[in-house]
């Protein structure tokens, strides 16, 4: 029960639903004592009218009548003061399901990059959707039934022993082996629960991979590879689902037989207590034996109470492990930061920890606002990694990152990521409308402004071929259209968002020369006074940048501008020799 502390914060924050569901069920337990009695007072007059004729056969249909029209109202105040139970604390399990499901969820927006890396989507997935789901039927349906048994037990066996304390420890006495039986099988659900879980994240996991990658898989026809893998994945789940569900199993025919037994020693007890004068009448082992079926269903709910539990907190301890890390990406400071786009990297090194890649060596170079640096390298050579450290998905390990003399750690971080637009390499667009990927960079844009940023980044006119055009609904993760059109899309939700930061990460790799000519000159006039970088391999997109870095393997092999380059010696000449040259034959 330790895991599942965690979650008193929501009993406090809805405490007065919480307790408001506990007065109610008290109440609805009173009101279900009266059947019994009621019942085992009807056999009493029975039994009096079958031994004295001289009892009027009117009056006792007359007190009989009286007697069914009680049981009748009291079963229904006790059946409507349940479903107001229910209502009360199964809404309230809904209550937290949401704030944990939204806590869970901000978790995963704070945590790193490098927490992606180590973590598979799948279960993440898992996490957020089956495990608190686990965590809700704790919440909910087991604190509700665990308040319901409990306030039953009291109530019924207080009731029991006021009436004949002997014949109340004989029906108790299956007791202690049903409690014995529930810890036996609780410590086992536990257990196989834990491995389950892990196992359905695996599963989700792998599908999850499959989903995305289904081009791939067909492009190299290997669905019947695929099948077989996902078939050994589904076995092992469906063996380990199989384990659990087989001592789960175990609970219901536990607990009739021993609620079976319950009634045998009351029918037995009872009626040598009756014989012997102990009890005074017939109507006494009536009450017992209803009372001891109003006792079936708490006692057989024991088991699937204690199993929900131990599944919760199985559950619970996955989701603990990584609400309780701490991002590494911090907002150190709640002041807000206006940010005017100077940027200066100052002996800058950073290394990969989960690699151990050296990405940067000794990084030094500044940006002015209002300028356009363009970083060029080979594959590897640490261009990304910049684009990375500026946007703060990584904190800098060596060195000083600086925008506006202010080291870049210290920013607000909400602000900092607000002043930049950032195209990355691989351009995801959302399930959802065109426009509203290109409104995502700013939700209050209008149509009008959408338009525009399209236009800009060249990619209007596809989308206006398009049946819907800018209402078309992209499949998941842009799917619908070109790699090119990706690309353009992206640029356009980055243009929208007027930011003084502008970060494009060889997001023109998929465009053919005279378009990526075309937004390149476009992104000319848009980032007047604006703080531009450019990532790529291509000499046409550095052309027009007023610095250009040459990066090989982290390190800042040449840099200047263009007109300089071109006439030192060294990578870019090639590249620039080469690339005219392709165009030429083009």
């Amino acid at each position: 029960m330790k895991e599942l502390q965690y979650l008193n914060k929501y009993f406090i924050k809805y405490k007065y639903r919480f307790l408001t569901g506990i007065f109610i069920t008290i109440v609805a337990q009173f009101f279900s004592l009266y059947t019994p009695q009621l019942i085992g007072d009807s056999i009493r007059r029975i039994q009096k009218f079958s031994n004295d004729t001289s009892v009027s056969t009117v009056l006792i249909k007359s007190e009989l009548l009286h007697n069914v029209i009680l049981i009748l109202i009291t079963t229904l105040i006790a059946g409507g003061l349940t479903f107001l139970m229910r209502q009360t604390l199964i809404v309230m399990s809904r209550h937290v399901e949401f704030d944990l499901k939204n806590e869970v969820f901000r978790q995963y927006e704070n945590l790193s990059q490098n927490f992606y890396k180590q973590n598979r989507t799948g279960d993440l997935m898992n996490r957020i959707t089956e495990d608190v789901a686990k965590v809700r039927m704790y919440v909910g349906p087991a604190v509700m039934y665990t308040l319901n048994t409990t306030i039953r037990f009291a109530v019924v066996i207080v009731q029991m022993y006021i009436i004949s304390p002997q014949l109340t420890l004989y029906t108790l006495l299956p007791l202690p082996i049903l409690s014995y039986s529930i810890f036996k099988l609780s410590t086992q659900i536990n257990k196989k629960s834990t491995i389950y879980q892990k196992n359905l994240s695996d599963l989700s996991s792998f599908a999850q991979e499959m989903f995305s990658g289904i081009r791939v898989i067909k492009a190299y026809s290997i669905e019947n590879k695929i099948q077989s893998n996902f078939l050994e994945l589904s076995n092992d789940s469906k063996t380990k689902n199989m384990d659990l569900a087989k001592v789960n199993s175990l609970f219901g025919p536990l607990m009739i037989l021993l609620i079976g037994l319950s009634n045998l020693i009351v029918i037995y007890a009872g009626g040598m207590l009756y014989v012997k004068g102990a009890i005074p009448d017939i109507g006494v082992i009536a009450q017992f034996i209803l009372y001891v079926n109003m006792l079936t269903w708490p006692v057989a709910s024991l088991g699937w109470i204690s199993s929900m539990v131990q599944e919760a907190e199985a559950s619970q301890k996955r989701i603990n492990e990584f609400l309780k890390i701490e991002p590494e990406i911090k907002n150190k400071s709640l002041t807000p930061t206006p940010i005017v786009g100077n940027i200066a990297f100052n002996n800058v090194s950073f290394t990969y920890e989960d690699t151990n890649i050296q990405a940067l060596d000794d990084i030094s170079f500044t940006v002015k606002q209002g300028e356009t640096l363009a970083i060029l390298g080979k594959t590897g050579s640490g261009k990304s990694t910049i684009l990375s450290l500026i946007s703060r998905l990584y904190d800098v390990q060596v060195g000083d990152i600086t925008i506006d003399n202010q080291r870049i750690n210290l920013m607000n971080l909400h602000d900092l990521r607000s002043s930049i637009a950032f195209v990355p390499q691989d351009a995801f667009l959302f399930s959802d409308t065109i426009k509203n990927n290109i409104k995502f960079g700013k939700e209050n844009a209008t149509d009008e402004e959408v338009h525009d940023a399209a236009k800009a980044a060249v990619v209007h006119h596809n989308i206006m071929n398009f049946k819907l055009q800018y209402e078309t609904i992209l499949g998941e993760r842009g799917i619908t259209l070109s790699g090119g059109q990706k690309q353009r899309v992206s640029i356009a939700r980055a243009i929208i968002k007027e930011s003084r930061i502008l970060l494009f990460d060889d997001c023109l790799s998929a465009v053919d020369t005279e378009t990526e000519e075309t937004i390149l000159n476009n992104l000319l006039k848009i980032s007047k006074n604006k703080t531009t970088i450019i990532v790529s391999h291509r000499v046409a997109s550095a052309r027009n940048a007023d610095k250009i870095i040459i990066l090989e393997d982290g390190k800042i092999l040449q840099q200047g501008s263009h007109n300089q380059l071109v006439n030192q010696e060294g990578y870019y000449r090639e590249l620039y020799t080469k690339q005219l040259s392709e165009k030429e034959l083009q």
